[in-house]
């Protein structure tokens, strides 16, 4: 197959502040050469791919993504949905995601415990369109714990894996790492979601159990995401090495200092975009202002932005993303994420582009991901317009023109896309 050229192009390669003019070649799965400015590549004996001065920039990536949560409410319509109806919406999910240039997700959690596999699988085998994925399993809880709704003598499906002792753990560990899961997820607190049981404050957890977790997956090859607001959950997570930290809401200063010292061994995720949704557009299902107040969410929503203002400052890599899925925050709106980085953390535009590009592809970690430079892999976006200058581009998949996923097309161009572009912007 001949390489691709793309000229007349203006390029966000992940990591500068502003966009530059240039051209990128792109050879089987990966990037060949990038000129800048008034350099031309050779076009000879290539496709070319006139891009009419639109954005070419590398695919967003989801360190907290759940592809195979079915759009429910609560945890307990996810674990009641049967696993065919759940696994026909993690394949539109997959396709959805893909659609608003998500070349790449690493899973916060399987719905059900082989559905990230399966999708992961059947994506990577070209059977249906998706992201990148790294599969994971589903929540392993406790008795109680998040994920856990089961009440006395009966049993009620929720999606999460329930223990109560390091060797019951060390068995789930297994048994998901048997099946072919890249990430065990593990929930050392609670949430708003378990009001008015276990709250985020709180961490039902022994070190013993979470030791437990972690030594097998590490001695396994896996890789580890922990749901961990309390403070106490998040000192676990850097003791423990846990890569994915989520949330990291009710940290203190001296856990702050202790992650900036081990920045280069963790990713902080918060996931805000539900804290944000819950509180002012979670009236729908139920969860008025009053109602986000009373279950903890809103203290959660004001101690994120506090904690992430100081992890930015701190240099610790807080991502974008994270918990898209449910009914009051829907797939395709992942990058509302990227503003409120700008509004409430005190990001720049490009601030948070990068750690959507360039940190997402580190934290993903396949070798070189996540920026338009030469050697990295090919998942490249166009974009009709300036996305450091307007994020919300990034929520209209009719200006995500063009994407591409390991050097193949999921969304080519538009036909005779350069000469048109050219003409509107002269009109």
């Amino acid at each position: 197959m001949a390489n691709t050229v793309f000229r007349n192009v203006r390029i966000f390669d992940g990591l500068n502040d502003s966009l530059y003019p240039g051209e990128v070649e792109v050879q089987g799965n990966r990037i060949l050469s990038v000129a800048k400015g008034g350099e031309e590549l050779s076009i000879e004996g290539k496709t070319v791919v006139d891009g009419g001065g639109a954005t070419l920039m590398p695919g967003l990536v989801n360190t907290h993504g759940h592809l195979t949560y079915p759009a429910v409410t609560t945890l307990e319509e996810m674990g009641r949905m049967p696993v065919e109806e759940n696994l026909m919406e993690s394949v539109y999910n997959a396709k959805l995601v893909l659609d608003f240039g998500f070349t790449a997700v690493v899973s916060g959690a399987s719905g059900k415990p082989r559905l990230d596999i399966v999708l992961r699988n059947e994506i990577n085998r070209g059977r249906i369109p998706g992201p990148r994925m790294l599969a994971a399993s589903p929540e392993m809880t406790v008795s109680g714990g998040l994920a856990d709704a089961n009440v006395w003598e009966r049993e009620v499906p929720a999606n999460g894996l329930v223990a109560d002792t390091p060797d019951e753990f060390r068995k789930l560990v297994r048994l998901m790492m048997r099946e072919g899961v890249n990430i065990i997820k593990f929930n050392n607190s609670g949430d708003s979601f378990c009001y008015p049981r276990v709250g985020s404050v709180i961490n039902p957890m022994t070190p013993e159990e979470v030791r437990a977790i972690c030594e097998t997956t590490n001695n396994l090859g896996g890789r580890l995401a922990a749901h961990a607001h309390a403070d106490s959950s998040v000192l676990q997570c850097i003791e423990y090495g846990v890569e994915f930290i989520y949330h990291a809401t009710f940290v203190t200063d001296r856990t702050i200092e202790a992650l900036e010292k081990a920045k280069g061994k963790h990713y902080v995720t918060p996931a805000f975009g539900l804290r944000y949704n819950m509180h002012f557009e979670g009236a729908p299902w139920g969860i008025t202002q009053e109602v986000s107040e009373k279950i903890g969410n809103k203290r959660e929503f004001d101690a994120t932005i506090v904690n992430m203002i100081k992890m930015r400052e701190a240099g610790i890599k807080v991502l974008p993303f994270g918990d898209y899925g449910f009914k009051m925050i829907p797939l395709g709106t992942d990058s509302r994420d990227l503003q409120h980085f700008v509004n409430y953390f005190g990001f720049a535009p490009w601030e948070a582009l990068r750690a959507a590009t360039a940190y997402g592809g580190e934290a993903y970690g396949v070798d070189k991901l996540g920026q338009v430079k030469a050697g990295y892999l090919a998942d490249l976006l166009m974009i009709d317009g300036d996305p450091v200058r307007d994020l919300s581009l990034l929520l209209d998949r009719d200006r995500i023109v063009m994407i591409m996923k390991d050097g193949a097309y999921h969304k080519p161009l538009p036909e005779n896309w350069g000469e048109s572009a050219e003409a509107a912007a002269r009109a």
